[in-house]
């Protein structure tokens, strides 16, 4: 059985199929393998429902292909071993059209304008040959190599964009502690990675609320939100979630910070999120109620009062920011923290390292947690240190035993059972007050106290005496080359 490592090295050989075969463009190549990886995905979904409906005596729960000669050629167990021109004919004749009818309206209106842009049998048959040969057993691993392929969006530098780390996302979702009657919203969603980590989360913590028609049907129709404003993300993103189980994905184009997006208010119950944070937005296109709670063009200010307004009171918000939103000294950084304290209730302020986006970005970044009152609540903020994630901090990004994470989740889950006054410690609690005394400073270094070991030299006529020593040693080593010479 192949290892992860061995089954990225094989999207690699993937991606570099695309690229010799003259598709540069990376969003392109992204977009054409997350159609082949969908179409599989659709297959292998209704291969599982009959092998069921086999077991039960039951008819097949929901078919995605009906029992017609010509459906029946369109999944890919079937063409997978058809010749390649025929291979490519029933692809773009069929199979293409027929996946832009799934979904509801929305995957529908953004998959219309969706194009097979791969120009050979021969390209079509190797691509689908690669894939073939992965071994997605489980959604664990359908999502990893997924997520793996849409990292080479950063890595390509496509739009600026970079990816928040699986783990990372994983993590989030957890400390959000998402419950069966959530409503979810990522305002940046991207690929929709986030809200992907919080299916699988329902799913492994929450497995009952499938079994409840309610709950399932909330699930399906009402429970996730993500927005974007690129059209080809809305396409991955729409094909993530179905391909994760989310028939009905409401994700939606949306420029989140415009005017046009100004009834984005008080719907959702839980924001997990890392909106972009790459620099100004020009003013005139920004929504008046958002910059009239925090004047700025800078996005990652922007964002964070986005998403203050689009909460419901008691809703609760765990997101990305840059570093310079921790300390930053201008009127908007100082504004924008004093109403998280002040008007909200901050709960807490979780640094990471550097290294944690690399190889694409070398950005310091903190994840904040907080809670929408309206009426402030913040008595102290819970601070944690992270110095590891699983991973070397390096460009390589290979895994290591040190990792912070579980410590994360289990600390912030049990803080106010725990002793958090050392402030030598990883984590610690730091005093509403404290912090509005130090100007609503939330950078970790302005309360962590560092522990300075002593060291101890030897006294300057000592160390003189062992370089007198060593010389007397290098002199009697020349002696002894020359009566060699």
């Amino acid at each position: 059985m192949a290892t992860i490592l061995e089954q990225k090295a094989q999207i690699d050989k993937l991606w570099e199929t695309f690229w010799s075969n003259g598709i540069s463009n990376p969003l392109t190549v992204i977009e054409q393998i997350s159609y082949l990886f969908f179409i599989k995905e659709l297959d292998d979904r209704q291969t599982l429902a009959e092998r069921k409906a086999l077991l039960t005596g039951q008819p097949v729960e929901n078919p995605i292909f009906d029992e017609t000669p010509r459906q029946q050629n369109m999944r890919w167990s079937r063409f997978k071993d058809f010749q390649p021109g025929e291979m490519f004919k029933i692809i773009q004749e069929d199979v293409f059209p027929f996946i832009k009818t799934l979904g509801g309206e929305k995957f529908a209106k953004y998959m219309k304008d969706a194009v097979f842009m791969i120009p050979s049998p021969s390209l079509l048959a190797d691509a689908v040959d690669k894939i073939s040969a992965l071994e997605m057993k489980d959604l664990d691993t359908k999502g990893d190599l997924y997520e793996y392929l849409l990292s080479k969006i950063a890595q390509a530098g496509v739009n600026g964009q970079f990816r928040t780390p699986r783990h990372i996302g994983k993590m989030m979702v957890e400390l959000a502690d998402i419950q069966p009657d959530d409503i979810v919203c990522d305002p940046a969603c991207g690929t929709a990675g986030f809200l992907i980590c919080a299916i699988m989360y329902l799913k492994q913590k929450h497995p009952n609320m499938f079994m409840d028609a309610d709950k399932k049907k909330h699930f399906d129709n009402n429970m996730f939100y993500g927005f974007d404003f690129d059209y080809s993300m809305l396409r991955i993103a729409s094909m993530n979630m179905m391909s994760h189980g989310h028939q009905n994905p409401n994700i939606d184009y949306q420029d989140s910070l415009s005017e046009d997006a100004s009834e984005l208010k008080e719907f959702c119950t839980c924001i997990i999120a890392n909106p972009p944070f790459k620099g100004s937005v020009n003013e005139d296109t920004i929504a008046k109620n958002i910059i009239s709670e925090v004047n700025t063009k800078k996005t990652e200010l922007l964002f964070l009062a986005l998403m203050i307004r689009m909460l419901k009171t008691g809703g609760r918000a765990c997101v990305i920011v840059p570093d310079g939103v921790l300390f930053g000294t201008s009127n908007a950084h100082t504004s924008i923290r004093k109403k998280l304290i002040d008007n909200q209730k901050l709960e807490a302020v979780i640094s990471m390292p550097s290294g944690v986006f690399k190889p694409y970005a070398g950005v310091s970044t903190a994840i904040l947690i907080f809670t929408k009152t309206n009426k402030g609540g913040t008595d102290k903020v819970w601070f944690y240190d992270m110095q590891n994630d699983g991973f070397t901090l390096n460009d390589n990004r290979t895994p290591i035993e040190e990792n912070d994470i579980p410590d994360i989740i289990k600390s912030f889950k049990n803080r106010h059972n725990e002793d958090n006054a050392d402030r030598k410690a990883k984590h610690f609690f730091v005093d509403a007050d404290e912090i509005r005394q130090n100007g609503y400073d939330l950078s970790i270094n302005k309360y962590k106290e560092v522990e300075y070991e002593e060291v101890v030299y030897d006294s300057p006529k000592n160390i003189l005496a062992d370089i007198k020593v060593l010389e007397d040693e290098v002199q009697q080593g020349l002696k002894e080359l020359e009566g060699m010479i």
